[in-house]
């Protein structure tokens, strides 16, 4: 076959001023920086849409060969069974209060540490997954599933309670950044967007697992809420089945190859994530801030809404679920479609948007006491969850090469540590509003303006994503691979594009037919 010439800018044409964004330096291989007059400059120039035709969703979906669907697959099952696990606590706090005997509150203890702890699981996992593949940190994160979920099902006291849910939370923690990197590593181009958003939305996904299957399985049984967590502890089998069927991602395993040339594999790692964190020190930051930004957004619109419906609306337990439930299908419908449109408008456009038209609705989210508040339950958290479907490309593209999962889980899971106060904060100044109470069964109950609170709070959220998102990077369109990664270059101290064309002019047989393949899923 032919000489097959491959040039970085040979993209689709909607993806023709991706590399717009002066801080996508991973191009040029080199450590120029520019000055903070003329970055600011650039934060108008490079937010502007590209304006071209776009694309169709389906023919997008259609660029994915065999193995990258199995690989999304595989990463959204895991991704929704993990919120299934995490929710499977606060959907039976009345019962393991009664069963421990401690106080609702006591409970959320349980919740609260696993959010504390799952900081620690991303750093373990995301460390192990970068330096030894995403396969086997995967496989070993779901035994831990298994483990932690079937041990919670046999706890008997409230200690034990406590210490597993730790353990738990150091599971989940791990599981985000590499069902990220599994799932979005090799995917097209193309299709990146309306993946990460389809993705995402496993959290949402899970969480409607976990109410389906704690009416079915809690206190319809003498064991009362045991059964939903011996349930929970199954699925990870055929999970980690599924994984053990899949290679390593193409991706990595082309970073791997790498490393093996340098004829030291540990110490390459560790040079390579010396000089990520030498370079971009201050984006890590950037994206903690970040996500704090957006996890204040979630837990802020949907911790205590719950509470508000029954407290200040008087809604019944059976009008709260289909309330929420209809505000996760909201979710599960904004996540992907605003994935698909940033990768036609950009990332930062895209969540700047959303969160502008997710401010204007919270005075209906919040204020509206009637059962046509469901409608504003589903496109608040349509345009909540909107924003979040950008998140794991938009992480992805931000994070150096080398630490790419720890990056993303880290990140992530940091700024789920810094909003986990959420609920208090909006409960606490609650307390300042009192609205009358109401009598019900012999007892007094106070009631409080909720809806105002969220409002407010939701309001200073919005504003400071909109901000941080205007004044961050983007690097949309951005080659993952370890030949356009310029930490790497300078560890191996060579420009592994120049190599990857030499291999392509001179390499085996096969190689042309390869490059080819990869160019039309690509186009």
């Amino acid at each position: 076959m032919a000489h097959v010439d491959i040039h970085p800018s040979a993209n689709p044409p909607y993806e023709k001023d991706m590399r717009h964004d002066p801080i996508y330096d991973d191009e040029e291989l080199t450590n120029k920086h520019m000055s903070v007059a003329k970055y600011a400059a650039t934060r108008f120039t490079t937010l502007k849409p590209s304006m071209d035709k776009a694309p169709n969703p389906f023919k997008l979906l259609a660029l994915l060969n065999t193995q990258q669907w199995l690989f999304f697959l595989v990463a959204f099952i895991a991704w929704s069974w993990d919120a299934f696990d995490f929710f499977t606590v606060s959907l039976t706090v009345s019962d393991l209060a009664e069963d421990f005997g401690k106080s609702n509150t006591d409970i959320t203890w349980g919740i609260t540490l696993v959010l504390m702890f799952r900081s620690v699981g991303s750093a373990i996992f995301g460390i192990a997954a970068d330096r030894y593949g995403r396969k086997w940190p995967f496989v070993v994160n779901n035994i831990l599933f298994i483990v932690l979920e079937l041990g919670t099902g046999f706890c008997q006291t409230y200690g034990q309670f406590l210490a597993v849910r730790s353990l738990f939370g150091i599971a989940m923690g791990g599981l985000y950044g590499n069902a990220a990197a599994t799932a979005l590593e090799d995917c097209p181009d193309a299709a990146r967007g309306i993946i990460s958003g389809m993705l995402q939305q496993g959290y949402a996904f899970g969480y409607l697992l976990a109410t389906a299957f704690a009416r079915a399985l809690v206190n319809t049984t003498s064991h009362g809420w045991r059964p939903l967590f011996w349930f929970g502890a199954c699925p990870p089998v055929l999970i980690i089945l599924f994984r053990l069927c899949l290679p390593e991602t193409n991706t990595f395993r082309a970073r791997q190859a790498v490393r093996e040339q340098q004829g030291n594999l540990a110490g390459t790692f560790i040079s390579e994530g010396r000089v990520a964190l030498k370079r971009h020190w201050m984006l890590l930051i950037y994206m903690v801030l970040l996500m704090a930004g957006f996890n204040f957004m979630s837990h802020g619109s949907q911790d205590l809404y719950p509470t508000m419906l029954t407290n200040q609306f008087k809604f019944s337990a059976d009008a709260v679920t289909v309330t929420q439930v209809v505000a996760n299908l909201g979710a599960l419908t904004g996540g992907t479609t605003i994935g698909y449109c940033s990768q036609i408008f950009g990332r930062r456009f895209s969540i700047i948007v959303i969160c502008v038209v997710g401010g204007a609705l919270l005075y209906p989210y919040t204020f509206t006491s009637s059962k046509s508040v469901i409608a504003a339950a589903f496109f608040e958290q349509f345009c909540v969850q909107g924003a979040w479907g950008v998140i794991p490309i938009h992480l992805m593209e931000l994070s150096p090469g080398s630490l790419r999962t720890f990056v993303v889980g880290t990140s992530y899971q940091l700024g789920n540590l810094a909003s986990s106060a959420s609920s208090t904060i909006e409960s606490t100044i609650g307390e300042r509003f009192p609205l009358p109470p109401i009598e019900k069964e012999g007892k007094t109950i106070k009631r409080y303006n909720y809806g105002k609170v969220i409002c407010i709070f939701m309001g200073a959220v919005y504003a400071y994503v909109i901000l941080l998102a205007f004044v961050g990077p983007e690097k949309r369109g951005r080659n993952l691979s370890v030949e356009y990664d310029a930490d790497m270059a300078e560890v191996t101290h060579r420009d592994l594009r120049h190599q990857r064309d030499e291999d392509i002019s001179h390499g085996s047989p096969n190689e042309d037919e390869k490059v080819v393949k990869r160019e039309e899923e690509r186009v």
